[in-house]
């Protein structure tokens, strides 16, 4: 049985990554600090004998025993209010993290899959986004934190690539939802369904002109999945091409929710991007993937998961404890 390592397991997309891998006949190991991960979103996994847990920084020594045949690294926040609160620990975990699981992957001979962003275009200046496209980004802005520690993470892995020749995937994630998502983690639609649910006035920054591609972790699951067994080294766009502005977004969500709040607008963050579209020739070229999964029946089964959350959850704020982690 071949084994994997998967770090940031109990998150949104870490624990979907663990489900797949357990369906598919692997030995999973998921890794985790649990600062923005929760067990809940694993706990499922633990009767199953191929299912083990490590609470585990990665950006510490990694020590796996025995043989290891792949690495997915997902470890790291990934929403703004948690880089914002932690932003050394999200350079962190883009740096010395991946910088142990590339040596962890040397070590055992392991193929290693690390998840990059959209966020490496910045606010970008071509439409839509292309592999090819180096990115327009503010490295020292509110932002840098993150899209600076995806960079640096892409540059680190092609160099463990080029010099050491380890079996290196990068895969570029544009906006995904689906299940387990956090509900008040900053992100646009989780805050928007929570906002409708609530009897809340949906916030719309700006004035609603930007754009979003939203892709179901079905799919984005599924892209990553066949990335990490195919032959490819450089990064490649796992997205949904299908562009909605934020404003629109929130009158869909109005119409699936059945409420009738009002849209209220507020300042635009600082580098927010304007634009976000992935062009995905590449990955329906190189790995015969695109999403199939349309909007519509993506958005009602999230909300069916976030309606059937109890008020405790629904009202819950996130309050980590985040100064440990802070040096």
């Amino acid at each position: 049985m071949e084994r994997v390592l998967i770090t940031g397991a109990a998150g949104f997309l870490g624990s979907h990554l663990c489900d797949r891998f357990l369906k598919e006949g692997f030995d999973v190991i998921g890794m985790d600090n649990l600062i923005t991960g929760d067990l809940k979103n694993i706990e499922h996994l633990f009767p199953s004998e191929h299912f083990t847990f490590y609470n585990h920084d990665v950006s510490n020594f990694i020590h796996i025993p025995g043989k290891l045949d792949y690495i997915v690294h997902f470890a790291s926040p990934a929403s703004p209010i948690d880089y914002l609160k932690i932003p050394i620990q999200t350079l962190k975990v883009g740096s010395l993290g991946t910088h142990n699981c590339l040596g962890l992957a040397r070590e055992k001979n392991a193929r290693i899959i690390v998840a990059s962003t959209s966020e490496v275009y910045g606010d970008p200046l071509v439409h839509p986004q292309t592999e090819s496209y180096w990115g327009h980004v503010n490295p020292v802005g509110p932002r840098g934190v993150y899209d600076e520690a995806k960079r640096f993470q892409e540059a680190i892995t092609m160099a463990y690539h080029t010099y050491h020749g380890v079996e290196t995937r990068i895969v570029r994630i544009f906006n995904t939802y689906g299940p387990r998502m956090r509900l008040n983690d900053g992100r646009v639609l989780p805050a928007f369904i929570g906002q409708a649910i609530r009897g809340e006035d949906l916030t719309v920054f700006g004035d609603g002109s930007q754009t979003r591609s939203f892709c179901y972790v079905d799919d984005l699951v599924e892209g990553i999945y066949r990335l990490l067994l195919s032959d490819y080294a450089q990064p490649v766009n796992v997205g949904n091409p299908d562009e909605i502005t934020i404003l629109d977004f929130a009158k869909e969500i109005i119409k699936l929710t059945g409420t009738d709040q009002k849209i209220v607008y507020n300042p635009l963050p600082t580098d927010d991007p304007k634009q976000r579209r992935p062009d995905i020739t590449l990955a329906q070229s190189l790995l015969g993937w695109e999403p199939k999964v349309h909007r519509s029946e993506g958005l009602k089964i999230t909300y069916d998961y976030f309606k059937s959350l109890t008020t405790e959850e629904l009202n819950k704020v996130e309050h980590k404890n985040f100064d440990k982690y802070s040096h």
